[in-house]
């Protein structure tokens, strides 16, 4: 069992950035595949981007001139740098991981989430 942990949300202006971070129990990290999702109230649940084992990054097209999916295998954690925030970025950002492919944007393990609120 993969325990995920995100952390680094709150209330930022729009036009600001914030970096999520999103740290995970376990040790063979490196082998996993990480990903961002993001839910806003009434909405369903969003891919926002992905990082492989091997560092290879996509993102959502909306959001790929924005956001910066990042990886830390010495600290087992994965990062979202978010730039140029706009309101209607506001969510709970949700990290997850998986080890193994299982289909696209299917993931095994999932954080409990971190809110973000873009004021205008």
């Amino acid at each position: 069992q993969v325990h995920l942990t995100e952390s680094g949300g709150g209330l930022v202006q729009a036009g600001g950035s914030l970096r999520l971070s999103c740290a995970a129990s376990e040790r063979t990290f490196d082998s996993y595949s990480l990903a961002w999702f993001r839910q806003a109230p009434g909405k369903e649940r969003q891919f926002v981007a992905h990082i492989s084992w091997g560092r290879n990054a996509d993102y959502a097209d909306s959001l790929k001139d924005r956001f910066t999916i990042t990886r830390d295998n010495a600290k087992n954690t994965v990062y979202l740098q978010m730039t140029s925030l706009k309101p209607e970025d506001t969510a709970v950002y949700y990290c997850a991981a998986r080890q193994h492919y299982s289909g696209p944007r299917r993931y095994d393990y999932w954080g409990q989430g971190t809110q973000v609120t873009v004021s205008s």
